[in-house]
C-alpha cells in the first residue's frame, strides 16, 4: 500500500480531474493518470481505473435520464473487444507505445474535426470503432474518453456528460474485470482506488454548480480542449 504523502498528491490530482469531467464529460484519467505513472507507477492502470468507475458511477446516478441507450448498445461490446486488447497490451506490450500512437490520432481527429466542421455521424460502425479504440487505450492507458468525446461533440451537453458516464462506467468496470482476469489487477491498487473516492466526491461536488455554465452548444470548445489535452498526454508521455 502506497504511503500517505501518494494519497495527498495523487488525491489532489484526482479531485481536479473529477471536478474537470463533473463539468465536461471526461478528463479525470486525463488529469490524474499523468501524476500516478510518477508518483507511485505501480497503482497504474487498476487503481486509477477504480478512482474512473466511481466518477462515472456519481455521473450516472444524477444524469441517467440524458443517457443515449441505442448508442451504447452499440459502442459498449465492442468497448469489451479493445479491452481484452488492452489487457494484452499491458500484459505484453509497452503502453506509452500504444498511447503516443493514439494521441497522434487524436490530435489528428481534433484537427479534422475544427478544420470545415468535420461532423463523424453517430452510427452503428462510428460507433463500434470508437468503443475498440476506447477499450484498448481506456485498459492500457486509463484514458480512453476521446475516441467517443469526439462522437458526441455536437449533442447537447446533458447527452455528451450523461452517455460517456454511463459508457465510462460499464466500460471501466469491463476493464477492471478483463485486467483481473489477466493477473494484471493487484489488490493495493483496488484498495488505493477506493481509498481515493472522497476527493472523487469533492470534485464532483465541486463541478456541478460549474457545469450551469454550459448550454446545448456550449460544449463542445471546452470538451475539444480537454480530448486535445488528452492526445498531447498521451503522446507527451510516449516521449519522455
Amino acid at each position: 500500500m502506497p504511503d500517505p504523502q501518494f494519497f495527498v498528491v495523487a488525491g489532489l490530482a484526482v479531485l481536479v480531474g473529477a471536478l474537470v469531467q463533473s463539468c465536461v464529460g471526461l478528463g479525470q484519467g486525463m488529469v490524474a493518470a499523468p501524476v500516478l505513472i510518477v508518483v507511485e507507477p505501480s497503482m497504474m492502470p487498476g487503481g486509477l481505473l477504480v478512482a474512473n468507475a466511481s466518477m462515472a458511477m456519481l455521473t450516472v446516478t444524477t444524469d441517467w435520464r440524458h443517457i443515449d441507450w441505442r448508442g451504447l448498445g452499440w459502442a459498449l461490446p465492442a468497448r469489451v473487444v479493445g479491452s481484452v486488447g488492452g489487457a494484452w497490451v499491458v500484459a505484453v506490450l509497452e503502453p506509452t507505445v500504444l498511447g503516443a500512437a493514439v494521441g497522434v490520432m487524436v490530435l489528428l481527429a481534433v484537427a479534422a474535426s475544427l478544420w470545415g466542421d468535420v461532423r463523424v455521424g453517430i452510427r452503428p460502425g462510428t460507433l463500434v470503432t470508437a468503443g475498440t479504440l476506447s477499450g484498448v487505450t481506456g485498459t492500457a492507458t486509463t484514458i480512453g474518453g476521446p475516441p467517443m468525446a469526439l462522437l458526441y461533440q455536437h449533442e447537447p451537453a446533458s447527452r455528451v456528460r450523461a452517455t460517456l458516464g454511463a459508457y465510462f462506467f460499464i466500460g471501466t468496470v469491463l476493464s477492471l474485470v478483463v485486467l483481473a482476469g489477466a493477473g494484471e489487477l493487484t489488490v493495493p491498487q483496488v484498495q488505493s482506488g477506493l481509498l481515493l473516492f472522497p476527493c472523487v466526491l469533492a470534485g464532483f461536488a465541486l463541478g456541478r454548480p460549474t457545469r450551469r455554465r454550459f448550454g446545448t452548444d456550449g460544449l463542445r470548445t471546452p470538451l475539444l480542449a480537454v480530448v486535445s489535452l488528452s492526445g498531447i498526454l498521451l503522446l507527451g508521455r510516449a516521449l519522455l
